[in-house]
C-alpha cells in the first residue's frame, strides 16, 4: 500500500473498520487526535458480498469465545483458591490431632 498524506500534511495512518457495513476493511485517516483534519480514504477495495456476510459472524464467534475464556479463567482461579484453602484446613486438622 502506498503512503498517503492527509490534508494537514502529516502521514495518514491505516485503521480497520469494524462496522456492520464495512467489517475488516482498512482505511486511511489523519493521525492527529486533537486537531484531526478529517482526512479519510479507503486503503483497499470493498469486500465481496460473501465476505461481508461471513466476517460479522466470525467476529461474533470470536468475541463469544473470548468472553468464555475469561469466564473459564475466573472459574479456574476460584477453584485454585478453594483447593488451597481446603489443603490448609487439612493440614490444620492433621496438626491438631
Amino acid at each position: 500500500m502506498e503512503a498517503r498524506n492527509c490534508f494537514c500534511g502529516t502521514p495518514a495512518i491505516i485503521r480497520t473498520s469494524w462496522t456492520q457495513a464495512n467489517p475488516g476493511r482498512r482505511f486511511y485517516c489523519c493521525a492527529r487526535t486533537v486537531q484531526n483534519c478529517g482526512y479519510f480514504g479507503w486503503a483497499e477495495p470493498q469486500l465481496c458480498a460473501r465476505a461481508m456476510e461471513i466476517i460479522p459472524g466470525l467476529l461474533n464467534n470470536m468475541n463469544n469465545l473470548r468472553a468464555s475464556a475469561r469466564e473459564n479463567a475466573n472459574q479456574a482461579r476460584k477453584w485454585k483458591w478453594l483447593l488451597a484453602f481446603s489443603w490448609c484446613l487439612f493440614v490444620l486438622y492433621v496438626v491438631m490431632n
